[in-house]
């Protein structure tokens, strides 16, 4: 149990980074921020990859790359949406 919780700690640590380094912020809601950082590691240890929780893999490695977090679409839905899919990354107000 506590190597889950220091891996949902680090996957956190990790998305806070990225979400700095493109002056976003993560998802304001605990509970749903939570939750996609669950997936997150959920499909890391499973896969090998953060994949994005909220997007389905194809089983084709190469092609499941464009879904690995932060994926190929975040940043035109961050511009459009104000966040990306998953709600995990938002658009600073």
């Amino acid at each position: 149990m506590a190597e889950d919780s220091e891996s949902e700690a680090d996957m956190l640590k990790w998305a806070q980074g990225i979400a700095r380094k493109n002056g976003w912020d993560l998802n304001p809601e605990e509970g749903h921020l939570s939750t996609v950082i669950r997936g997150l590691v959920r499909n890391k240890k499973k896969f090998g990859r953060p994949y994005c929780p909220c997007r389905l893999r194809s089983g084709d490695e190469e092609r499941d790359r464009a879904i690995e977090c932060p994926c190929i679409y975040h940043k035109d839905e961050i511009a459009k949406e104000g966040h990306c899919h998953c709600l995990l990354y938002y658009k600073k107000p």
